[in-house]
């Protein structure tokens, strides 16, 4: 006898969180698995804490430690290099919260959101331009976490573990430590998100108590926070300043820039809107403030122990001389490490890859092919060469991914008022078909979006990188040190131009009241105020 299937019905609960009831009719759809399926909300159980302890994890690392002294390398003073990070963070806060909304709201990961803007099949445009940068610094940081666990095993083996045999001019040991490093952050991914989870919650309290604990034996041993808090920098705060802020800025806002695309991959597990809003806004800027300023106050401290100041934390671990200290350092590095890795560059592209084709790739199996392409890209060439991974590879990914933000906050917030259709995003011919899948209004918008923000890429001084001095387009040299923010910019306003003027014709709209200005805008973020467990809801109507 044939089963009837029943249509999914999509469940709005007094907390303004959604969900669906008998998906057995969109379990068949080619666009559906358990891993994209929009999360029930009887397992949506993150708290602030743990949204906190996320920005934690993911920013205690050794990139985030050495922010302030480039900045400081570059003629800041230390309160501006701090200062400048903090705001760059709040910045970048703004959106990183816009895309979290629709995550916790309908339980669902960044490239399923994107299929409502780019296509059911479109999205997978931004899914795979996201997943590949992750799987480069995937490879990156494995590296650096391996060669943290070589070191570490070098100082409990000595130096018959560090000058062992060398195999493709690399010392066989570190090519074990960096297998080591790689099957434990798979070990952890493949458990799944709740390991994840569970895996921050302590990691990101360990690491910093190892530093404040680092920053009090640095201050004992000077006696003092040393000079460079009396240093007022080479820029002051006049002409010279402003010339060196704004690109620093940008910057410091392209440090997260990527993540703000995809904070839905764990918004979506969020018990509500307040929990992941205060959660990222006590998580995020108030670590990447405070992590470069324990960096500066305790190289500060260097300068009177060992005469001269020492910003990489690996280069002052080779200082110590106690074999504890050591060993705790070098494995506080690891764990840093493998935090910031497992939760920045593999939970994206797991997802990421598994939409390319739901049917035959898990969230599991994402997760493997992210861990393969991490190493055939050879992290270790890209180490080596680092004009090639910087200016090649970071600085034009970082512009492209500016213009898919752009186009997903002018989507969901201007455009649908934060209302989607939630069955529809898993049905091939539903509103979000567009053009065969595709909606020609968010190419468009990235495409200009990303022409803007990185078509006047440019290398300077000459050689220093692959790109002409006067840019690949002399016009638009002026628009790439700041080109996360004009591609963002430049596609939201192109995207929302075009949806007015050229409006999809299969979609059937019907978005909430806009919100009167700015006093709208904070309770459609944050959501009603009834309890998340509230007995009543709504049918959305089919």
């Amino acid at each position: 006898m044939r089963s009837v299937q029943v249509p999914a019905q999509e469940i709005a609960y007094p907390d303004g969180r959604h969900e669906l009831r008998n998906t057995q009719e969109l379990a068949q759809s080619p666009l559906w698995n358990e891993d994209l399926a929009p999360v029930p909300i009887a397992r949506r159980t993150w708290t602030t804490y743990n949204y906190a302890a996320l920005w934690i994890g993911m920013a205690h690392n050794i990139p985030t430690y050495l922010l302030a002294s480039s900045l400081i390398a570059l003629g800041m003073a230390w309160y501006q290099a701090v200062l400048t990070i903090a705001l760059g963070n709040l910045i970048v806060l703004v959106p990183m919260l816009l895309n979290s909304h629709a995550g916790t709201k309908y339980g669902i990961p960044f490239p399923v959101l994107a299929r409502a803007s780019f296509g059911v099949f479109g999205a997978n445009l931004p899914a795979l331009l996201r997943a590949f940068i992750a799987c480069g610094w995937f490879g990156i940081q494995s590296w650096i976490g391996g060669g943290a666990l070589y070191t570490l095993a070098g100082a409990l083996f000595g130096n018959g573990w560090i000058k062992a045999a060398p195999i493709f001019g690399t010392p066989w040991t570190q090519w074990l430590s960096f297998a080591v490093f790689w099957v434990i952050q798979m070990a952890i991914i493949l458990r799944g998100m709740d390991m994840v989870r569970r895996f921050e919650n302590w990691a990101a309290p360990f690491v910093l108590l190892i530093g404040v604990l680092l920053l009090a034996w640095m201050v004992n041993a000077a006696h003092g926070f040393g000079p460079i808090l009396s240093q007022g920098g080479k820029v002051g705060w006049g002409s010279s300043f402003w010339p060196l802020f704004f690109p620093s800025l940008t910057a410091m806002i392209a440090f997260w820039a990527t993540l703000s695309l995809n904070m839905p991959d764990f918004t979506r597990f969020g018990a509500s809107q307040r929990q992941q809003i205060l959660g990222q806004v006590l998580g995020l800027p108030t670590t990447m403030t405070f992590f470069p300023l324990l960096a500066v106050l305790i190289t500060s401290a260097t300068v009177v122990v060992y005469g001269a100041p020492i910003w990489d934390p690996v280069a002052l671990t080779g200082k110590f001389t106690n074999p504890v200290v050591v060993v705790l350092a070098l494995f506080t590095l690891a764990v840093a490490t493998l935090s910031v890795n497992i939760a920045a560059n593999t939970v994206a592209p797991s997802y990421d890859f598994s939409n390319l084709a739901p049917k035959l790739i898990s969230f599991r199996l994402g997760s493997l092919i992210t861990g393969i392409l991490g190493v055939l890209i050879q992290p270790w060439r890209l180490l080596a060469d680092p004009h090639i991974y910087i200016f090649t590879w970071l600085g034009f990914y970082g512009g492209l991914l500016g213009s898919v933000a752009g186009v997903l906050i002018a989507d969901y917030w201007l455009i649908r008022r934060t209302t989607l259709k939630l069955p529809d995003l898993y049905r091939p011919e539903g509103v979000y078909r567009y053009t065969a899948g595709l909606n020609p209004r968010a190419v468009v918008s990235i495409v200009v979006g990303a022409l803007l923000s990185v078509g006047g890429a440019y290398s300077a001084p000459a050689g220093s990188g692959p790109f002409p001095v006067a840019g690949l387009i002399g016009w638009f040299k002026p628009f790439y040190d700041y080109s996360w923010v004009v591609g963002l910019i430049a596609a939201f306003l192109l995207y929302y131009v075009l949806m007015m003027v050229f409006p999809a014709q299969r979609e059937a709209r019907e978005p909430a009241p806009a919100p009167a200005g700015c006093a709208g805008l904070l309770p459609l973020l944050w959501g009603p105020s009834a309890p998340a467990d509230g007995p009543l809801f709504r049918m959305v109507g089919e």
